[in-house]
């Protein structure tokens, strides 16, 4: 706490002080009495030792003599305006006590504050200024700017808004920093010719080919983080067309606390051009059924699991549980949430969610209040290989957990689905399907039971974009099954914002999905990052058709015949109801009892490995599944 008393700065700082204070004193009474002090040295020589202890001791309890002067801000000066008015008042009140104001004007009181922000103040920013003048010279302009920026890298940035002036300012005070900022572009009306810090608005992003040129710039940085995929697409697009090396600071997802730095500038990447904004969370609804509750979340290791993890963390949940049958998974994201997030309340499960007992021992012990279901096999020909691991993973697995929590009285399951549920073709989508008809199995239970069921996710293990980035890498061909074929896509923060979300809206029931804008078209997904990786799709790298895949579709759907979107409180996020599951079985109970009588066949059937069979009791039980292999025709 006492620390800074050993530093020599901190009694230069203080005696400076001291000396500003006195000045600003005398200038008070020279200011009031029209410079005839004569007659008020007693006063002043009788006020002044009170005056100098008590702006010390506030101006210290004001952390004014913590800091840096070379590094003064708005916060400090802030801080400065506190302490020179908390000081004027204590005087008054102290002159008050003491003398009534007897021979002392009520003016000199107000001018001195005044005098005192100015000097203290000007003194802090005065030599802030002589450090940075220290810094700078004069480009051809005649503008000043940093020295060291006079053999950078030529530089302009997109967005002259916030983020585009702290990545300025992160520059300039930073002579690691190899960047000469020739100038800001931004599509603003009537921002052009502007200045932030000396340096200019000098023209829109559609002229940045003829800046590129006049400017010799060799590279771009784009800080404009809340753009939307659209306009991403569009800045991306002509700063490929200059031909320079562009960077983007990271989009809402990445900030969510809030911070912008030049330090977190990387190369632009698919996701910066998904085509909608990015969801905005309801914190307090999430944190209300989050925090201080025992969380277990499966599949921990995989691509969502770990995302939602890292998220949960957030909340301070009192416990949180990873499940997951990946050891190498398990353990990765165990020592991010110790050693990159801090978070130490965790217990690890390594083992199948099919596995009842250890299910039934992980329940009967942490006692979890809510479950995130997201362990389940997802690559498509896969699991239109083995279907049987589809069968025992994915809906036996889902079945266990959910039966559990029933018994255990989870305040709330949230399963993670997908779009593939939907009028399924793939073993994959119909072993989710089968998942949510489990849910709505259990709705009555007492455990509010949602799922979530969204489109592809990008960069998520096994997912196209990672295949496409190796296969670009490598010099080509990218592989693409059909010319039209078409998919959703989010990120994976955004999809797990969208879990943690569903998570509070739901009653029981519920299937959530998120507004995701147009589908994206595959080819053209591959022609962006070709052009990302700075190359040209059919001259630098070839596109190549193979061929839909075994359980593959043209293009995937979001809700099926009997269900209705409902709107939410949370825009950008719809809920589907559906017809009564049970319409033909009698009631829930009845419609309980025929689902688990077929499930239980088409666990025996899975036993027998044999991949017909399976698909043709998936059918039974999904009617609207049509598979596609031709050895399986049902």
């Amino acid at each position: 706490m006492f620390s800074q008393f050993r530093n020599r700065n901190f009694y230069f700082i203080l005696l400076t002080d001291l000396v500003l204070f006195c000045l600003a004193h005398f200038g008070a009474y020279a200011l009031r009495f029209e410079f005839q002090i004569a007659d008020q040295m007693e006063n002043i020589f009788a006020l002044l030792p009170y005056l100098l202890v008590i702006k010390v001791v506030v101006f210290y309890g004001y952390g004014l003599y913590q800091g840096m002067w070379r590094y003064t801000g708005l916060r400090d000066l802030w801080r400065l305006v506190q302490a020179v008015g908390v000081s004027s008042l204590i005087l008054i009140f102290l002159g008050l006590y003491l003398h009534r104001f007897s021979g002392f004007s009520r003016g000199v009181f107000v001018l001195d504050g005044v005098l005192t922000f100015v000097m203290a103040g000007g003194m802090r920013v005065g030599i802030r200024s002589l450090y940075q003048y220290r810094l700078t010279g004069k480009d051809e302009n005649g503008h000043r700017m940093p020295v060291f920026r006079k053999s950078g890298i030529p530089t302009l940035i997109i967005g002259a808004g916030n983020a585009g002036e702290k990545t300025l300012r992160e520059i300039m005070d930073n002579p690691r920093m190899n960047y000469q900022v020739k100038g800001f572009v931004d599509d603003k009306p009537g921002k052009k010719g502007l200045m932030i810090h000396g340096v200019s608005v000098v023209g829109k992003v559609e002229q940045l080919p003829d800046l590129v040129v006049r400017h010799q710039i060799q590279e771009i940085l784009i800080a404009a983080p809340s753009a939307t995929g659209e306009e991403m697409r569009r800045i991306v697009s002509t700063c490929d067309v200059c031909g320079v090396r562009f960077k983007t600071l990271p989009g809402i997802g990445e900030l969510i606390n809030g911070n912008v730095s030049i330090k977190a500038l990387r190369d632009v990447n698919y996701q910066d051009l998904l085509g909608r904004p990015a969801v905005k969370l309801k914190e307090a609804q999430i944190r209300d059924y989050l925090h201080n509750q025992v969380v277990l979340v499966t599949g921990a290791g995989g691509s969502i699991g770990s995302e939602l993890c890292r998220q949960i963390v957030r909340f301070n949940p009192k416990q949180l549980i990873l499940m997951d049958i990946s050891e190498p998974s398990l353990y990765e994201i165990q020592m991010e949430l110790k050693h990159g997030v801090g978070y130490l309340d965790y217990v690890m499960v390594l083992g199948a969610v099919q596995n009842e007992r250890l299910v039934d021992r992980t329940f009967k012990k942490y006692r979890p209040h809510v479950v995130f279901h997201a362990a389940a096999y997802k690559h498509v020909p896969m699991l239109e290989r083995n279907p049987w691991q589809a069968v025992w993973n994915n809906i036996r697995g889902a079945q266990v957990m959910m039966e559990k929590a029933v018994e255990m009285n989870v305040g709330r399951f949230i399963l993670v689905s997908t779009d593939k549920a939907v009028r399924p073709t793939n073993v994959m989508g119909t072993s989710k399907r089968c998942c949510e008809l489990l849910l709505h199995a259990h709705q009555d239970s007492g455990t509010r039971m949602m799922a979530v069921r969204f489109g592809n996710v990008v960069g998520s293990a096994g997912s196209v974009v990672p295949l496409f980035r190796k296969q670009i890498e490598a010099g080509g061909p990218v592989t693409v099954t059909h010319p039209e074929v078409t998919r959703y896509f989010m990120s994976i923060p955004e999809s797990c914002q969208l879990i943690l979300q569903a998570g509070a809206l739901g009653a029981g029931g519920e299937v959530f999905i998120l507004e995701m804008g147009t589908p994206v078209r595959i080819a053209d997904m591959a022609r962006d990052l070709i052009r990302l990786s700075g190359k040209e799709p059919g001259r630098d790298i070839e596109i190549v058709y193979t061929g839909l895949r075994p359980g593959e579709k043209l293009y995937e759907e979001l809700i099926t015949e009997g269900e209705g979107i409902v709107g939410t409180e949370h825009e950008g996020i719809m809920v589907l109801r559906a017809a009564d599951c049970y319409d033909g079985y009698g009631d829930l109970d009845g419609y309980r009892q025929w689902l688990m009588r077929h499930l239980n066949v088409l666990y025996q059937t899975a036993d027998t490995f044999d991949a017909c069979a399976i698909k043709a009791k998936l059918n039974e039980i999904v009617p609207e599944y049509a598979a596609q292999d031709a050895a399986c025709v049902l």
